[in-house]
């Protein structure tokens, strides 16, 4: 392990983050799956080398309904209320370990539907363990239910309207997804959005995660989004960009999630940089911990190193998840006094060093190797 590595790691470790795009059915744990398919019945890899290969998809780019069947299993295992409670707990538990203290969970209730629960069921078991969970990890979360694009408009719209009743308790956002390629245009899903805006959730939605395709995120701008999961495509359209920009519409990046889907060739080749140094609002967030195998900490230092993200860009665009965070300034306003005072007590030769110099920094920097 180089200085230049040690040193970044252990910058990214210490620092408080926030974390904008996370799916609960794609962080399901190795260990919590064999359970929960050995107490359930449920036809299942039953050992962890084997639920590990159904649970985590290949580093290589492949496609986007490559990535999207490793959520078939996790659906299937979290079809009652005491499942989606553990793997909820089970997620914050992790993400305030790796030092995250503000997360936006996403999921699709309409998918734990399957053995009898109500949408309402669903949005009730995961509002109160992520309550639960928040309270005992300290953790600031705030959830972001999600409807697909393979359902009906009239359901889309009966789960803003449900999702709405639950904004005292946790409910933040309103979010599209699914796949892109079978179900491009989203806007027919804008009534369901439209509900969730009058009752002032965040909106956001999936798309331009499919490569070339930067049409698809000029089509989710119809909806009038404060932020787009994924829209790497963006970044090969001058004129897209100028039009984020001048709307604030935040880009929430998974680049690992984006390698595995073929949206770009490799981390090297991940435009997050790119974006960022244009001026176009972006953060940067695991996706799917399991899917990916990835923690935030270890998705932002290997992001770093493969794209030349400075330290101080790092923490520009951690910042960044603070400012288009679906929560209001009571919550966001103690956060980002936390956050600023850790910086200011991280030496400012730290500041504007590209992962590959840390070698020469880090010798200086008290406290960082």
């Amino acid at each position: 392990m180089s200085l230049s590595t040690t040193a970044l790691r252990l910058f990214v470790g210490e620092m408080p983050k926030a974390e904008l795009h996370v799916h609960l059915d794609g962080a399901l744990r190795i260990g919590t799956a064999l359970r929960l398919a050995a107490e359930r019945g449920i036809p299942a890899p039953t050992t962890f080398a084997a639920m590990a290969q159904a649970l985590v998809a290949p580093d290589d780019p492949r496609t986007e309904a490559d990535v999207l069947a490793h959520f078939e299993l996790p659906v299937r295992l979290m079809q009652d209320a005491d499942a989606l409670a553990v793997v909820t707990r089970e997620l914050i538990e992790a993400k305030a370990a790796d030092g995250v203290r503000y997360l936006e969970i996403k999921w699709a209730p309409i998918l734990h539907t399957r053995a009898g629960l109500r949408v309402e069921d669903v949005l009730e078991a995961v509002c109160v363990a992520a309550d639960v969970a928040s309270r005992a990890s300290g953790t600031v979360v705030r959830l972001v239910p999600v409807a697909v694009r393979s359902q009906p408009i009239a359901d889309a719209v009966a789960l803003a309207e449900a999702a709405v009743a639950w904004r005292d308790r946790g409910v933040a956002g309103f979010d599209l997804a699914g796949s892109e390629a079978e179900w491009p245009d989203p806007r027919p899903f804008a009534p369901a959005f439209d509900v969730a805006r009058r009752s002032g959730l965040g909106i956001t939605l999936h798309a331009g995660d499919l490569p070339g395709r930067s049409d698809l995120v000029r089509l989710a701008l119809d909806l009038r989004p404060h932020r787009i999961a994924h829209g790497v495509a963006a970044a090969d359209d001058p004129e897209l960009c100028d039009l984020l920009r001048e709307r604030s519409v935040t880009l929430d990046l998974c680049p690992t999630s984006n390698v595995q889907s073929g949206s770009v060739a490799g981390l090297a080749a991940h435009p997050v940089a790119r974006l960022h140094r244009a001026g176009v609002p972006v953060t940067i967030s695991t996706d799917d911990p399991t899917i990916s195998a990835v923690t935030l900490g270890r998705e932002l230092v290997r992001t770093a190193e493969a794209t030349g993200l400075r330290a101080d860009e790092l923490w520009a665009i951690n910042l960044r998840a603070l400012d288009a965070a679906f929560a209001p300034p009571e919550v966001i306003g103690p956060l980002r006094d936390e956050f600023r005072a850790w910086a200011r007590a991280i030496p400012d030769i730290a500041r504007g060093y590209p992962a590959s110099t840390w070698r020469t920094a880090c010798v200086r920097c008290p406290g960082m190797g």
